[in-house]
């Protein structure tokens, strides 16, 4: 899950737990809302925490190549 879903789910949440005055019988949108923020900070999170670092050290330093050629032939 990357930064633009986590964004997404956390928005969508919040819509629905605090925009959202529609009832459903079985169903509270407010909780699910709730659930859809929460799995959206975790999903920020994860992106964060775990995964950022190693997107900065796949990088690496650059190496410079000397390339000789033997014109003597």
């Amino acid at each position: 899950m990357g930064i633009g879903v986590s964004i997404f789910l956390i928005a969508v949440g919040a819509i629905l737990a605090f925009a959202v005055n529609a009832s459903i019988s079985g169903l509270d949108i407010a909780v699910v809302g709730y659930i859809l923020m929460i799995v959206g900070v975790l999903g920020l999170i994860m992106t964060a925490f775990i995964w950022g670092p190693r997107r900065t050290a796949a990088r690496g330093d650059v190496v410079e190549e000397r390339r000789v050629y033997d014109d003597r032939i």
